[in-house]
């Protein structure tokens, strides 16, 4: 999030000696993006954080290609996918290309290792489960509904409160997630017209040093491989940091939603930008008032995105037979919009409640077999009349 944070004991300046109590100095780590010229941060660590005790392999699977997929609408309950496993190993991916993969996940299980996505950011939308965050920066709470925008590279654990019920909706991206430029002025901050502020968003707290010499497994994931490195020290024995660049929380409740005299678009509830796709979501909102106004969404043909629906909460306007926890996925090239009696049906509304995370991608979607595992085979006559 490019806004600055300081948090705990930082030299006067950047790159000289920062020496501990006893004369032994700090060891200071750059974060930085885009090579050294884009946004930041500072680490000021009690140990070298490059020292690993050894490295090896691990074999994690998520979901083989669906290499014969049909170019068509998709409609899936991702629950089909639901296995045993904390909150990295049990993720199932669904769909992906070179710029973003996705995945959902029913985490069963805690795990005290370590984990760092070395090539991707990782947006994670918690459908259900509170917790925390634990990473080098601090200690974040982690509630219902949040977006956890992680920076590739970061290395932290997600715990829960229970295991009872917790479901992740988690987006990788392959270029920096951003707040959108056209939500910003020129220094940075965001506009009064933004759908949300800096107050809305929550960073890390950090907490005291954990110095402590060991061996610290740390799972690390590079595309869709896995190594295990086990680290000499604890990881997160920061002393203070500084910059722009840490995870954070938004709620997808804290979003204040445009409204129209007639449709909008789905760009107007755009959330982030990233390279070659957006995300965006639908949250609770008043519906249109031009008086012949059709609240339901018109028939429109993707021709240059692929459009993926993570459904949350709700009754979804424009679809029928629709849970929490199902996706649908419109591909480029093939019409859609509102199923039978749905267009008609949303004449003369005022409100609708609904929430639901979207993913807009510039590139076609390649599918897993988790897909084919979960997919409604009848989906596509869905739009037929009885």
């Amino acid at each position: 999030m490019p806004f600055y944070v300081k948090q705990g004991q930082v030299p006067s300046k950047r790159h000289i000696a920062f020496e501990k109590p006893n004369g032994e100095l700090y060891r200071e780590e750059l974060f930085s993006t885009h090579g050294f010229a884009n946004i930041y941060s500072n680490k000021y660590h009690h140990n070298m954080p490059t020292k690993a005790l050894e490295v090896e392999a691990l074999n994690i699977g998520h979901g083989d290609s669906w290499q014969d997929s049909l170019i068509q609408n998709y409609k899936l309950d991702s629950r089909k996918a639901d296995k045993q496993g904390n909150f990295y190993s049990a993720r199932n991916k669904l769909f992906f290309n070179n710029d973003v993969a996705m995945y959902t996940a029913s985490v069963t299980e805690d795990t005290d290792t370590f984990y760092r996505n070395a090539y991707a950011d990782e947006v994670i939308f918690v459908h259900e489960g509170e917790g925390k965050l634990y990473s080098e920066y601090g200690v974040l709470e982690v509630k219902r509904w949040d977006y956890l925008v992680i920076p590739r590279g970061t290395t932290y654990q997600l715990k829960f409160d229970s295991y009872d019920n917790v479901r992740l909706f988690v987006i990788e991206a392959f270029s920096m997630v951003e707040v959108p430029k056209h939500f910003r002025n020129e220094y940075g901050q965001l506009l009064e017209s933004a759908p949300y502020c800096e107050r809305d968003i929550r960073v890390p707290e950090l907490q005291d040093a954990i110095v402590e010499k060991g061996s610290f497994p740390l799972i690390s994931k590079f595309g869709d491989k896995y190594q295990q490195i086990q680290l000499q020290w604890h990881p997160f024995d920061l002393v203070g940091w500084d910059g722009c660049v840490y995870p954070w929380a938004f709620n997808i409740q804290e979003y204040a939603p445009k409204v129209g005299k007639i449709h909008l678009p789905p760009s107007d509830h755009l959330v982030f930008t990233a390279h070659n796709f957006v995300i965006c979501n639908f949250v609770p909102r008043l519906y249109d008032f031009h008086p012949k106004a059709i609240p339901a969404p018109y028939y429109h043909n993707n021709i240059d995105s692929d459009e993926v629906l993570y459904y949350v909460d709700g009754d979804f306007m424009s679809r029928k037979g629709i849970e929490a926890g199902y996706l649908t996925l419109h591909q480029k090239g093939v019409p859609h919009g509102p199923q039978p009696g749905k267009t008609e049906a949303s004449i003369g509304k005022t409100e609708t409640y609904e929430y639901a995370v979207m993913v807009d991608t510039f590139a076609p979607l390649n599918l897993t077999d988790n897909v084919r595992d979960c997919m409604s085979q009848d989906y596509n006559r869905s739009w037929l009349e009885e």
